[in-house]
């Protein structure tokens, strides 16, 4: 397989490798932004943060301190109020739903904790309602008290199942921050300088058109997705292949890639298990992402927005033939049947359903597309616009003498301006502008974070 050659790349980012997942701690912006904008109550509340908990890339020390957070909105301890277009992706049904608050307080009163070997109704309900609505035969699960556990058991149950211990992923992608986890992950801001992770771990490139080495552009022929049959074949023993189905960046895969990296890991009797902790249950206008793909994987994650945004809750959905490890503990977490949690993640699946939150963010999502194609056509600092439902991203690129390059000191300046309008989201890959905003939002907010949005980047371009 040939792979042209690139033109000289422009000088590197120091910080790039560290920014694929957010904006980081060392940048000059963010310590601008805070000496404009943080008084000195909340300074105060910051530096005991900062003087309690270990120090680390993308979180502490801090930039803000919250005192509310509701719906699609989030308020600082000094009064700003910020429509929130990041929420961790936990916020499909919105902060502090009355209807998640509820049955979290009717738990409380009637049984606050399953203790191991035990079980309970709420629990069995939860998982037999996420069985109901999973994609194709997916009936069994497991629940965990965080994604990146989930992630961990589905990685384990894939060895059992298959006897290999092997797993093709993603450059660049991102599912979980635990050892395990960042094995099969690709981004540096987790694995550099972590020492020996996983064995058995090959990496592969993800379907990026602008940053695919095999240089499709828009006519893609799908070798990146050939190129993954070609690492079953050549291996020979790999357990799984592990995606997100989309990236939350967000990439979106051409339509035929997952079809055809299903079937080839049915060639070559390697599972598939499809990562949607941030993207599943309605963020992409359908229930589930591999929804909008026609296809169903062996092992289904989700997590994050499962418990309502209030409470840790993550769930494997697996296959009945994927039933195989009676023998081992693949999970076994304390907090794995919870039924405070399990009562949060069914009045979830309630108000996705009820309040018909998939079909609002597919109908916002298209409002949105429309209305960044009209700023991208006013704005050349605007390089692309892509999403699914409301799973938004906006690409900055320089257009200079030296050719076409990620804007990552723009993306951040337009960041800090949102912020200082009312607008919260998150810089990821350096120069992505990714909006995720609770599925619950009006489209008088939307048109709102858009005015805003457009005025920064006007300002910054």
């Amino acid at each position: 397989m040939n792979i042209p050659q690139s033109s000289p790349a422009p000088p590197p980012d120091p910080l790039a490798r560290l920014r694929s997942e957010g904006d980081v701690n060392l940048s000059p912006h963010r310590r601008s932004w805070s000496a404009g904008h943080i008084g000195a109550a909340t300074r105060a509340v910051l530096d005991a943060d900062a003087a309690q908990f270990l120090h680390q890339s993308l979180s502490t020390p801090c930039l803000n301190a919250l005192s509310g957070a509701s719906g699609a909105w989030i308020e600082d301890r000094e009064g700003r109020r910020y429509l929130d277009f990041h929420g961790n992706n936990v916020h499909q049904v919105g902060f502090a739903h009355p209807r998640v608050v509820a049955a979290i307080k009717q738990q409380l009163d009637t049984l606050s904790f399953c203790t191991r070997r035990y079980t309970c109704e709420v629990a069995i309900e939860l998982a037999r309602r996420l069985a109901e609505i999973a994609p194709g035969d997916l009936n069994r699960v497991l629940f965990a008290p965080g994604g990146t556990s989930a992630i961990g058991m589905a990685l384990k149950l894939a060895r059992v199942a298959t006897g290999r211990f092997k797993f093709v992923s993603m450059w660049d992608s991102f599912h979980g921050a635990s050892l395990d986890a960042i094995s099969v992950g690709g981004e540096a801001v987790f694995r550099q300088g972590i020492g020996p992770l996983l064995p058995g771990c090959e990496h592969v490139p993800p379907p990026e058109p602008s940053r695919c080495p095999f240089r499709c552009g828009h006519q893609c022929s799908l070798a990146c997705a050939d190129y993954i049959e070609y690492v079953l074949e050549k291996e020979g023993d790999v357990a799984a292949v592990i995606g997100e189905t989309v990236r939350c960046t967000p990439f979106i895969p051409p339509p035929d890639y997952w079809k055809r990296i299903r079937a080839a890991c049915d060639r070559h009797g390697a599972l598939l298990i499809l990562d949607e902790i941030p993207i599943g249950l309605g963020r992409t206008g359908r229930l589930f992402a591999c929804e909008h793909y026609d296809v169903v994987p062996d092992i289904l994650v989700l997590g994050k927005g499962l418990g309502g945004g209030i409470m840790p809750l993550a769930a494997m959905i697996a296959r009945e033939s994927l039933n195989v490890a009676t023998h081992t503990a693949l999970g076994h977490y304390t907090h794995e049947k919870n039924p405070v949690a399990c009562a949060a993640g069914l009045a979830t699946l309630d108000i996705l359903r009820d309040e018909r939150l998939p079909e609002n963010a597919a109908r916002l999502g298209e409002r949105a597309m429309a209305r960044l194609r009209e700023i991208q056509r006013r704005h050349p600092l605007i390089g692309d616009v892509r999403g699914k439902g409301l799973l938004l991203g906006v690409e900055l690129q320089r257009r200079d003498a030296s050719g076409v390059r990620p804007a990552t000191d723009e993306a951040e300046r337009v960041m800090y301006g949102a912020l200082s309008r009312g607008l919260n989201f998150k810089v990821t890959m350096g120069n992505i502008l990714t909006l995720t905003p609770a599925l619950t939002l009006t489209e008088a907010e939307l048109d709102e974070a858009l005015d805003i949005l457009e005025a920064c980047i006007a300002e910054v371009g």
